[in-house]
């Protein structure tokens, strides 16, 4: 097992409920992070599978709604994999994932998912401030547009205001590029 761990967050069929679906950047981000999952797999690395839920909205994040599942064609959990489910933006603080990384030594996060600008860049920040060495992957997080700005435009200002302060960025290729060359 290595010291890092793969945090698949939010990549869930609520989404789809939201009205906003075609506007996704990448409506493919179900095989964008199985690509990652088998990266982090190969390496030993845990993978860590988030879900956001809201019990007793009424609205697509409430599991009573059926859509807190996994986005259809994402690989979902395996044995030895963990799951968590989160109340709050970020994947620690309604859940016990500080705890399990700590259990199983882990020291560097890979971050993805859905909504780049709101729960992934979170947990990026929070992972950072709580001592995680954090690799933010840009083409393996999505949202829509918000706010008058595009969901490319959004990611892009999301790199920048991680990079060097909360994340390193990276893409998906250049992760298999560097898998590739240890192996």
């Amino acid at each position: 097992m290595s010291n890092r761990a793969l945090l698949v967050i939010d990549i869930q069929e609520s989404f789809r409920q939201l009205g906003k679906w075609e506007q996704t950047l990448y409506p493919d981000i179900a095989e964008r992070a199985d690509r990652l999952v088998s990266l982090a797999r190969a390496a030993g690395d845990l993978v860590v599978w988030v879900l956001h839920t809201e019990p007793g909205s009424g609205g697509a994040f409430d599991p009573a709604s059926g859509h807190v599942r996994y986005l259809d064609g994402l690989s979902g959990p395996q044995d030895g994999d963990v799951e968590v489910r989160k109340t709050s933006h970020n994947a620690f603080t309604t859940t016990n994932l500080q705890q399990v990384l700590t259990e199983h030594g882990v020291t560097e996060l890979v971050v993805c998912g859905i909504r780049a600008e709101q729960c992934v860049e979170t947990t990026a920040r929070i992972g950072s401030d709580l001592g995680y060495r954090v690799t933010y992957v840009a083409d393996a997080v999505t949202t829509e547009p918000l706010g008058g700005l595009s969901a490319a435009e959004i990611v892009e200002r999301t790199k920048l205001v991680l990079s060097g302060r909360f994340a390193e960025i990276a893409t998906i290729a250049e992760l298999e590029a560097v898998a590739a060359s240890a192996a």
